[in-house]
């Protein structure tokens, strides 16, 4: 889940988590919770025992909720408490292919605003360590790739609206997601071509087909944890 940024939350390093705020903090520890079956679909946050777990006030667990409502996490309900909101697979299928329709956004905004020639020559650069082995390395050069197209759309309303979204899987998404690894390895190069020919449909064609092929992967992640099934509070 968090951090707030859609490009760090996606990279399998750590050094996100150091950059947190306490609220961030909390609101991963909770979709954490959610994502390991440990609140499911309809259960009662205990937001007493989170803060106490923690070793926080209640205060950025209360930021924590209000944060997670607007993701569709939780359902806050005045004197009652927070409760956690069912999942289903077009929601987080729809989720992915908003990151593509972004991103292509984002792409065609850089083709028009820089030497979309040179950019598209330095995400090609770029692309290339997508070859590693290593899961770690792999989401430093998937995230660089994603950041330098937000980067080069200059779109500070853009960089906004990417900053609201959330990768919906919390932890190290390329080792929880393997598959995903191939799909963007594979996917990345011709957008960097596209990108570089300063073709801004196919740079947004090939966005749109990858994001929504991870959103998949992702979907079939959630189904195997028994994440879209109801359970009772």
């Amino acid at each position: 889940m968090p951090p707030r940024s859609a490009l760090d939350a996606r990279s399998a390093t750590g050094q996100a988590i150091v950059r947190m705020s306490t609220g961030e903090r909390v609101a991963q520890y909770i979709c954490r919770l959610i994502f390991d079956g440990e609140l499911p679909s309809g259960s009662r946050v205990p937001q007493d025992e989170i803060a106490q777990t923690l070793g926080v006030s209640r205060i950025p667990v209360r930021e924590a909720l209000i944060a997670l409502e607007r993701e569709g996490w939780v359902r806050n309900e005045l004197h009652r408490g927070a409760f956690i909101s069912p999942l289903d697979r077009r929601s987080v299928q729809d989720h992915y292919d908003l990151f593509g329709v972004l991103y292509g956004f984002g792409a065609t905004r850089a083709i028009e605003r820089t030497d979309h020639a040179q950019l598209g020559a330095d995400l090609a650069r770029l692309a290339t360590k997508l070859r590693t082995n290593d899961t770690a390395s792999f989401g430093k050069a998937a995230v660089a790739f994603h950041r330098m197209v937000i980067d080069a759309a200059q779109s500070p309303r853009l960089a906004t609206v990417m900053r609201s979204l959330s990768s919906l899987v919390p932890g190290d998404f390329f080792e929880l997601v393997p598959k995903a690894r191939t799909i963007e390895r594979v996917g990345m190069p011709p957008i960097a071509t596209a990108i570089r020919q300063g073709d801004a449909a196919l740079a947004r064609q090939h966005y749109a087909s990858m994001m929504a092929e991870v959103g998949q992967q992702v979907v079939i992640l959630f189904a195997a944890r028994g994440l879209f099934e109801s359970r009772p509070a």
